[in-house]
């Protein structure tokens, strides 16, 4: 039946073999004393061991006690991939708190969003990032701090928030305490009343709030539990293969599951060393990557095609790196001569806390082709028909649906019973099919399917033909009305610095890429000003689709007999 429960030889060997111990508290506690005078984190010419960190961490946790947090009050962090992030987020963990990491890549609109959305009692933050004062940008919009009393505050448009903390506040106004002055404040605090606080913590309490990055409405604040995290964290060092002597750097932003529990859980609990950054930068990359030795890097496949592509790429010395795809950029950088190792047979999302199912990245290249592995230990994936919910048979497509021990506790704010069906599934708007192996296939999103000559398109493939072609730095393919297709296939491609796009030859690359069907009827070269984003920088689906119909219109462009702009009149 392709609703069996099937599972993978992925034990948790490397975790306590306590259940109870599955909380971030714990878990930082298991890995400093395992791994005490390893480095951790490497952030620039600091290092930070796996002793300090649990005694940083404990500090935060202390002035947070201090200030009155209770535990289940909502702490949120807006700090970049800095040690600061992980001592704070396992220092708010530790006294009790659910953390909220907060995008760096938001907007002050979305910023507010969450912190209101989440009920945010305290604030974590740096000031400066890339050309951003976040205390400016909090002033602005909240001009009440220019004269609001330390950890006393009464802001009409954050109602709930009562303290800040901030990295480097410099002249700001006192309501941003300087770091210093916040960590002194728990000095005092005895230490077996943290601990105390942080024992209480159960496997099963809400532990992380983590927000989406919608393209076409307001983000969900996807809360998780302690164990949710802490389990991926011990599961990803293992399905990555990491070991004490790795050095990873990573691209992935904390303030999303996977660069929680894939790069900073899965490296603290192989003990390895994690290289940061606050921001990435090609050939700042390279450089650390090439300096410290990396074995592994975390990095999305435009970040790694960028560093492939920089002027500096060529000579480099990366004969370290032997952990990335061998499809990746950077893979003949390194001198990858075989398939041996690769994460992506695996499927997964925010509402699972990264991977629901997955070979293990040691699976052999044929093994990992075209599917995305069995579900994993505690993980039910069921496929349904989206219509009647009826169970699907083997190898027939529908609805991917989950349930299990990483799942989601709910959305914030939403009720439990709008989000999980009667028996306690996820309905993941997916589509895919379970094969006669127990293996899941991925078929793209179903609402997101683009339906053109009576035949269905998934964007996911388009986009991912032409995002792995020179020159192109993103690309978006959209569904455009049509009166005899349903739907144009346009494709809205936005070249890299400096560069041109033939779009002849895009096109020809695409055809053999793709079945004549999916190739685009026009494609649509962007510019990378004029191309609307979220305030994570991933490009907007409903807003592009709207541009092109602009584009189109303006051009008088001719698609199978319709032309764009001389619709007829109602």
């Amino acid at each position: 039946m392709a609703n069996a429960s099937h599972t993978v030889d992925l034990a948790l060997s490397l975790a306590p073999d306590a259940p109870e111990r599955l909380t971030l508290p714990h878990f930082l506690e298991d890995v400093s004393t395992r791994h005490a005078s390893r480095i951790a984190l490497r952030f620039g010419n600091t290092d930070t061991r796996y002793a300090e960190l649990a005694t940083n961490a404990r500090r935060w946790a202390a002035s947070l006690v201090e200030l009155g947090v209770e535990p289940g009050e909502r702490v949120a962090i807006l700090i970049s991939n800095r040690p600061e992030w992980a001592a704070a987020a396992f220092g708010a963990a530790q006294a009790g708190a659910i953390v909220v990491p907060v995008s760096t890549f938001a907007t002050p609109e979305e910023r507010d969003f969450i912190l209101r959305h989440a009920d945010a009692s305290f604030l974590l933050m740096q000031r400066h990032l890339v050309g951003r004062d976040f205390v400016a940008e909090l002033l602005g919009s909240h001009r009440e701090l220019e004269t609001a009393p330390v950890h006393a505050l009464e802001l009409k448009g954050l109602p709930d928030l009562r303290g800040i903390a901030c990295l480097e506040a410099g002249e700001a106004p006192s309501a941003f305490e300087p770091r210093q002055a916040f960590l002194e404040r728990g000095a005092q605090l005895p230490d077996p009343r943290v601990q105390e606080i942080s024992d209480a913590v159960g496997p099963d309490d809400s532990g992380l709030m983590i927000y989406t990055s919608g393209t076409t409405d307001r983000p969900k604040g996807v809360l998780h539990s302690h164990k949710a995290a802490v389990i991926q964290s011990w599961r990803m060092g293992e399905f990555l293969g990491l070991v004490p002597e790795d050095v990873v750097f990573t691209a992935q932003p904390f303030f999303w599951t996977a660069g929680i529990s894939m790069s900073l859980g899965a490296t603290l609990a192989a003990g390895a060393k994690l290289l940061l950054q606050e921001t990435f930068d090609p050939e700042a990359a390279l450089d650390c990557i090439e300096t410290e030795r990396a074995t592994t890097v975390h990095a999305w496949p435009h970040q790694e095609k960028a560093m492939a592509e920089h002027a500096s790429a060529a000579g480099r010395d990366f004969s370290p790196l032997h952990r990335v795809e061998f499809d990746s950029a950077l893979a003949p950088l390194a001198g990858l001569k075989e398939d041996v190792w690769g994460i992506y047979a695996s499927y997964g999302m925010t509402e699972t806390f990264t991977l629901a199912s997955a070979l293990p990245s040691w699976a052999t290249a044929e093994e990992r082709t075209r599917n995305s592995g069995p579900p994993l230990p505690g993980m039910e994936i069921r496929i349904v028909d989206p219509e009647s919910g009826e169970a699907c048979a083997v190898e027939q497509r529908g609805e991917i649906i989950v349930r299990g021990v990483t799942l989601m506790q709910r959305y914030w704010k939403v009720p439990l019973e709008n989000v999980l069906d009667r028996d306690g599934f996820f309905h993941t708007g997916d589509g895919g099919y379970m094969d006669r192996a127990g293996l899941l296939h991925w078929k793209g999103r179903l609402s997101g399917m683009i339906k053109t000559g009576g035949a269905n398109v998934s964007p996911l493939e388009v986009e991912k033909a032409a995002s792995n072609l020179p020159a192109i730095k993103a690309a978006v393919a959209v569904g455009v009305p049509h009166p005899t297709l349903g739907e144009a296939l346009v494709l809205c491609v936005v070249p890299t610095e400096g560069n041109a796009i033939d779009e002849g030859a895009l096109r020809t690359k695409l055809r053999e890429r793709l079945a004549t069907y999916k190739v685009p009827r026009q494609i649509l070269v962007i510019e990378e000003a004029d191309a609307p984003t979220t305030g994570t920088q991933k490009l907007r689906t409903d807003a592009m689709r709207g541009l092109a119909l602009e584009r189109l219109a303006a051009a008088g462009t001719e698609i199978a007999g319709h032309r764009f702009g001389h619709e007829p009149r109602n």
